[in-house]
């Protein structure tokens, strides 16, 4: 049977660093203030000249060199992002086009937080299937373009950014005997919770329950958390690593504690980069990876959740 695997990843930020010091200067708020309730301490911002799509190619790119490959052997291209201008073309469309490719499959998914465990599960799905070959999956947000920056329980959270990952067919195991690298999904939302995290109206600006959505993060995810291993036939405490989205250390912290990866290395990339929405998992994993800190095979929790109060989780091998 056709399996799946990730075959390389990539990661990019822009140059522009924002500091809690610097926020301080915008609304009224200090570093205390804000590493006590989120644990953020900088944060990268994009420029006016800078759209989603030109910060998704960048980390592609460099998944695209990180595999060997050019970019006419993607066959597929998707995209996890919720804060794009424009409608049409998508911004898988734009990536395409940045890269130079010629006729892959182009789709944007907008499942906020949680849009790159549902990418990576569509990119599985569809390999699986035999609809592609080989699909890169990109999660890319500006959240800058849509917050208000005189509301600081919102504005000092952002960041942006884009990580990319490469999803190849794989038949069986690998060349080493271990299991293909992506494990099934457990996907789902709460939506009747949808208005907890908003990005709407004219301009769009993110807006959240806080509360609300810190309750249901460390009450409700623990379990749903170990089902995603369970289905992976790996325990909590087999696991290597624990990449959740990079929401607020608040969150981070609690939510890895009550699923018991008690031997797993737990991505805390939300200190450095912020709330970076559908980039952030992508590339706290693809800087764990870069610094030597998962060995190759072994395996490592995905576990997305916010917008729509949607969430979706895996368990993947490290390439």
């Amino acid at each position: 049977m056709t399996g799946t695997r990730i075959a390389a990843l990539g990661h990019y930020q822009p140059a522009k660093v924002l500091t809690n010091h610097d926020l301080a200067g915008l609304v009224d708020t200090d570093d205390a203030w804000i590493t006590s309730r989120v644990g953020i301490r900088t944060r990268h911002v994009a420029g006016p000249d800078e759209p989603v799509d030109e910060l998704a190619a960048h980390a592609a790119g460099k998944a695209l060199a990180a595999a060997g490959l050019v970019p006419d052997d993607v066959d597929m291209v998707l995209v996890a992002t919720s804060t794009a201008i424009d409608r049409s073309p998508n911004t898988a469309a734009r990536v395409a086009a940045r890269l130079g490719m010629t006729s892959p499959a182009t789709l944007d998914l907008n499942v906020v937080c949680a849009g790159f465990t549902h990418a990576l599960a569509t990119a599985d799905h569809a390999v699986r299937a035999g609809g592609a070959r080989r699909v890169l999956v990109i999660g890319a947000d500006k959240m800058t373009d849509v917050t208000d920056w005189t509301d600081r329980t919102t504005c000092v959270l952002v960041g942006d950014g884009a990580g990319a990952v490469i999803v190849e067919a794989v038949d069986g195991a690998d060349a080493e005997g271990a299991p293909a690298g992506i494990g099934p999904v457990l996907w789902g939302s709460v939506p009747e919770m949808g208005h907890a995290v908003r990005i709407e109206g004219t301009p769009p600006r993110f807006a959240q329950e806080g509360q609300s959505v810190y309750r249901w993060a460390t009450q409700q995810l623990p379990a749903l958390a170990r089902k995603a291993c369970e289905r992976s036939g790996v325990t909590p405490e087999e696991l290597a690593g624990v990449v959740l989205h990079q929401a607020n250390l608040r969150i981070i912290e609690p939510l890895a504690a009550k699923i018991g990866a008690v031997n797993a290395v737990v991505a805390r990339d939300v200190v450095d980069s912020g709330n970076t929405s559908a980039a952030s998992i992508p590339m706290a994993l693809a800087k764990l990876v870069e610094r030597g800190e998962l060995p190759s095979g072994a395996p490592v929790l995905l576990f997305g959740f916010g917008g729509n109060l949607s969430y979706a989780g895996q368990v993947i091998r490290v390439p």
